[in-house]
């Protein structure tokens, strides 16, 4: 895990996954910045609100919050109409965009949208091209429209797999950790937890590929449920029909699942980033309220 002085304050953030009407939508973002979240993010999912119009939706009804997309599905975007959409959004956001990439996961929706989802290792090439090319093309002076922000767009890369940690290794300003993995042969994206050991070989594995960055990355990690509880036993115990090789400490454990009081819920995060150095939370929408006194706590620490 990153050394003591390494580590960047918390900043913590919103996946704000449920489709809404315009107003629904901007009482959503401007609920979002009152309870102090640092980012609000958007994912790319069909069946869900379009994300770089959402961004903007946002930016109008709210002062502070980080923007960002988490993550994109590399296979649903050409790069250079990509490039140009992300310059665009942050101009209109007035350079508060963050860039979130992946390989998607789904292959169901690339079948609906009539796009080839091709193998782990096709995904993941395609996302190495798209990275590769969006930031060439968005770091030169000829590119229009121009993104507000410089050096570059915070660019975040999600994913656990060997390439992808790779790739985020040399390329990422931000390195997200799902927590999870999709279950082999399924076309829904369903998805099983990744063990606290599996997620300590993960980190390690991820920091070794980046030992030799300038500036370490920052590192995410996506939480699936927040529950503040004063029996988390009983809270934990239906998960487990969904996680049949667990025992409840073991899903007790889960890095992905805070259940507890609030002050059991902080001493986990604390705890989360000592072991794994993860300084920036990403809840559900589901969770926005349940962690903001969580987030509260956590300030400044």
């Amino acid at each position: 895990m990153p050394r003591p002085e390494q580590l960047r304050p918390f900043r913590f953030a919103v996946n704000l996954t449920a489709a809404a009407t315009d107003e629904d939508w901007r009482t959503k973002c401007r609920r979002a910045e009152e309870l102090g979240y640092d980012v609000i993010l958007v994912p790319d999912h069909l069946g869900k609100i379009a994300p770089f119009p959402a961004l903007v939706a946002a930016a109008e009804v709210t002062e502070r919050p980080r923007l960002g997309t988490f993550v994109l599905n590399a296979g649903f975007w050409n790069p250079a109409l990509l490039a140009r959409e992300v310059a665009t959004v942050d101009a209109l956001t007035g350079g508060r965009l963050e860039l979130g990439l992946g390989t998607g996961y789904v292959q169901s929706e690339h079948d609906g949208a009539g796009l080839p989802f091709g193998s782990p290792g096709e995904r993941v090439d395609h996302l190495r091209r798209t990275v590769e090319e969006v930031e060439r093309l968005l770091s030169s002076a000829d590119h229009v429209p121009q993104p507000v922000q410089r050096p570059r767009i915070p660019l975040l890369i999600g994913g656990i797999g060997n390439r992808v940690l790779k790739l985020s290794a040399e390329h990422a300003d931000i390195a997200a950790f799902t927590g999870a993995t999709l279950v082999p042969g399924n076309t829904t994206g369903k998805l099983i937890p990744t063990t606290a050991e599996q997620l300590d070989e993960r980190v390690a594995r991820y920091l070794h590929l980046a030992e030799g960055r300038k500036e370490p990355a920052e590192l995410n990690l996506l939480l699936q449920t927040v529950v503040v509880t004063d029996d988390r036993a009983a809270v934990a115990a239906p998960f487990l029909h969904r996680l049949p090789d667990l025992t409840l400490q073991q899903a007790l454990d889960l890095p992905i699942m805070l259940i507890g009081t609030v002050e059991e819920i902080v001493a986990q995060v604390l705890a989360q980033r000592e072991r794994y150095g993860f300084t920036y939370l990403t809840v559900l929408e589901a969770s926005m309220e349940a962690f903001a006194p969580v987030m509260a706590r956590l300030r400044g620490r």
